[in-house]
């Protein structure tokens, strides 16, 4: 290359004079964009939980915890220095069922005599044991009665609860119930239960029959509320994947916070992931404002019914941080401005209790703008960041609409809050096994999710569940009012 050597990657193609200098360019080129792919699909490979939108649980690879500064390097077991100390509440005097008092007649180490002292405190273990036997069988038994003008025998009608119930009652019934679902357990582990703890053998088809009675008694309480969506003024929605005898289902939930009626969620398990579910639950006459991700079918769904959404802002903020991770300078530096903007927004949003209403909202405002302009100001051409910048583009207006909607959330975790234990119950008991399971999955999760959202048992409330099922009485509602 005409004397002194050059450095390959300095030079134009106009320098090149020989084949074997425009080869070696022509190599270099393709190696150097090689390199440049290579390094995108490791930046995708290496995605984490803050990177994307993977669950903490797909972080394979985690960093190791920073270790406190204590003698030796290793921080204590149990609770660590100026942490609160947590105690159980003691039982209250009327569930105390009996107290024994054990005095000391002598010291326990010099033998002396002792005095009493009953102006100090005594030392108090309240102690919770489970009486036996666990269960308690009933006979019941309808007399014959021979009728000679139709000539046929009768038999004495059993009481509703004991035909409906057949082996198993109310409350052992509403046990299995709550073993199956809300302790992921499975038929065997159940079986196995019953028969070792309570002294009762019954068969897997046997515990199937009372799932499916649960299932039965919940349908109402179910379909009241699976209404009520559809009138909601806020509503986060998200999906995951549900298997069913092996094929791809989907589980939706709906969950509202500042309803009349109290806080709820409902899911809806099916065979579509698509626009079309939001059109069965929420219908096109839906008045609300919806908080979603950015997958397809909310935008479809925004779009078809011109309802205004709310794209989660903390989905969109693990796609700047990906951009920061990648090895092109001005990719990682557009991200890194995006984030700058972004952490100053929610800088303000955190601090909303602390700021005059009109200066809250103009900050609001002026975090928004600045958003929108930084997102379309020096794109890169990386196809990462040409990505972010067209979805700010189309839909940059619906990551912000929390602004002028009080209320809503600029994140959609309250969906995603009420959906994470549905990964826990897929990976134990690996989906369902036709209709009935998969209606007595949304039914159940919708009753787990709502109890727990409201702050109530959900094992008392199937308890009465299935108590007013097998008598004939009015099911109890999931809501707080119920009309």
């Amino acid at each position: 290359m005409d004397g002194a050597p050059h450095n390959i990657l300095c030079i134009s193609e106009q320098d090149l004079h020989t084949p074997l200098e425009r080869l070696l360019w022509a190599e270099v080129q393709r190696l150097t964009k090689e390199v440049a792919e290579l390094r995108v699909l490791l930046a995708k490979a290496l995605k984490t939980s803050s990177t994307s939108s993977k669950p903490p649980s797909s972080d394979i690879v985690k960093p190791e915890k920073p270790l406190s500064i204590m003698p030796g390097g290793k921080r204590k077991l149990g609770g660590q220095p100026g942490h609160p100390k947590h105690e159980r509440t003691a039982f209250a005097p009327e569930e105390v069922a009996a107290t024994h008092v054990y005095t000391l007649d002598a010291c326990p180490v010099c033998h002396g005599r002792g005095i009493p002292r009953p102006n100090e405190p005594p030392r108090i273990v309240q102690q919770a044991e489970v009486e036996a036997p666990q269960i308690k069988v009933e006979e019941h038994r309808g007399l014959a009665c021979w009728c000679p003008r139709c000539e046929h025998l009768y038999y004495a009608p059993l009481p509703p609860e004991v035909e409906k119930g057949g082996l198993v009652g109310p409350i052992l019934t509403a046990q299995i119930a709550y073993m199956k679902s809300a302790l992921h357990a499975s038929f065997t582990n159940i079986r196995t239960y019953v028969r070792d703890v309570m002294g009762l053998t019954i068969s897997r088809g046997q515990l199937s029959k009372i799932i499916q009675k649960v299932s039965e008694a919940l349908e109402g309480p179910y379909s009241d509320l699976l209404l009520l969506p559809r009138s909601e003024k806020i509503l986060n929605v998200d999906e995951t994947g549900h298997k069913d005898n092996g094929a791809r289902f989907w589980t939706w939930c709906f969950r509202a916070q500042d309803s009349d009626r109290g806080p709820y969620a409902v899911f809806k398990v099916s065979e579509s992931r698509g626009s079309q579910v939001l059109l069965e639950v929420l219908g096109r006459e839906f008045d609300g404002t919806l908080g979603c991700d950015c997958f397809s079918a909310y935008l479809k769904y925004m779009k078809d019914c011109s309802i205004p959404v709310q794209l989660c802002l903390a989905h969109f903020i693990r796609d700047v941080k990906f951009l920061t991770t990648l090895a092109d300078a001005a990719t990682v530096a557009y991200g890194q401005r995006l984030l700058r903007d972004l952490r100053a927004l929610f800088w303000v949003f955190h601090r909303r209790d602390k700021i005059k209403p009109a200066a809250f909202t103009y900050l609001l405002h002026q975090g928004r703008d600045l958003i929108l302009a930084e997102a379309q100001h020096h794109v890169p051409a990386a196809p990462d960041a040409q990505r972010i910048a067209n979805r700010m583009r189309q839909y940059g207006e619906s990551y912000f609409t929390f602004i002028t909607t009080p209320g809503l959330e600029p994140t959609n975790n309250l969906a995603e809050q009420a959906i994470r234990f549905l990964t826990i119950d897929r990976h134990i008991t690996q989906g369902t096994r036709g209709e009935n399971g998969c209606r007595w999955s949304e039914r159940i999760w919708t009753v787990l999710a709502t109890c727990a959202l409201q702050g109530r048992s959900a094992y008392d409330y199937l308890v009465d569940v299935v108590q007013a099922h097998f008598n004939g009485r009015p099911i109890p509602s999931l809501l707080y009012n119920p009309p």
